[in-house]
């Protein structure tokens, strides 16, 4: 299959360069500056399960010559509309694609864009960055893609693109993908909401005088959606969260925090603002949820 990523940044960059060492047929497009360092020095991995450095293939939009057998997206939500039209000229009829972003807003956008049967269920699990000078830096140790059918009618092509992906990084393929997706969304839109909100880490947090019961409240909010929408957290993925959540000892914070901390965009209403939203259409009541997200509101409203 002919893949294209769409960038090379932390996310696209190390899943693609890991599928290209691996010798899938893999092209980046990207805009000039990028390809020219692409074609130049190849990407460039550091990561505790293996540095890696190797050429690859990088093509700017105008190069396009015809559709791709699949496209991955792993743009941040605020630049969904320019990547759907930087994309557009590499979508055919038979193209999959699988968009890696973060919550569910974006399906309704790429499915009036490109059609609902081309654009699979999909997200990714992975802590990553991108140096100035393009190196991928992976704080490790997980990297996995997990992707599925969202219809019957594409499980065989969804299988197929699994298989690919598989063989150069952790690829996981879903029967109930939708369920995947509601399983992330709920545990990031928790640990975005309470550590943006009190601009501290999760142990910062605990260590705080009622800081384990805000925590609790905001797990349980998230959760309480989840389980309206249809897609109730399994136990497993319950006791890992509270664990992570209110271990007084943990440096995490979300990486919305770390975008607000260098004063750049971030994904507040894809993230937060429609998480509360399925939970209000259900009768959910999320008044820790509802607070984080003025914050995070009120930060974006510097940039407007």
């Amino acid at each position: 299959m002919r893949l294209l990523f769409l960038g090379a940044g932390a996310t696209g960059g190390y899943f693609g360069g890991r599928l290209t060492k691996a010798g899938a047929d893999v092209t980046f497009l990207v805009r000039p500056k990028r390809r020219d360092q692409l074609l130049r020095d190849g990407i460039k991995i550091e990561s505790p399960v293996g540095n890696l450095t190797t050429p690859v293939n990088a093509i700017t939009r105008e190069e396009i010559s015809g559709p791709f057998d699949a496209v991955i997206l792993s743009a941040k939500a605020y630049d969904l509309g320019e990547a759907i039209e930087t994309i557009r000229p590499a979508v055919g009829n038979e193209t999959l694609v699988l968009p890696l972003l973060n919550g569910m807003k974006h399906l309704e956008t790429l499915d009036d864009a490109f059609g609902a049967p081309r654009v699979l269920g999909g997200m990714c699990q992975i802590s990553v960055t991108l140096t100035e000078d393009g190196t991928i830096h992976h704080f490790g140790p997980f990297a996995a893609v997990t992707l599925g059918p969202r219809f019957a009618e594409q499980t065989s092509k969804s299988a197929r693109l699994h298989d690919v992906l598989a063989k150069g990084c952790d690829a996981r393929h879903s029967d109930d993908v939708i369920a995947s997706m509601w399983g992330k969304w709920f545990f990031i839109a928790g640990l975005a909401s309470s550590t943006c909100l009190m601009r501290a880490s999760v142990g910062e947090i605990n260590r705080a005088g009622q800081g384990r019961e805000f925590m609790t409240g905001v797990v349980s909010e998230c959760a309480a959606i989840a389980t309206a929408n249809g897609y109730p957290p399994d136990q497993a993925m319950l006791d890992f969260t509270h664990t992570l959540m209110c271990d007084p000892t943990s440096k995490i914070s979300a990486s919305m925090l770390r975008d607000i901390e260098r004063g750049g965009r971030i994904e507040a209403d894809q993230i937060v603002g429609d998480i509360i939203r399925r939970g209000r259409a259900q009768g959910v009541a999320t008044p820790l949820l509802e607070t984080a997200f003025i914050h995070l509101q009120a930060y974006e409203n510097r940039f407007t």
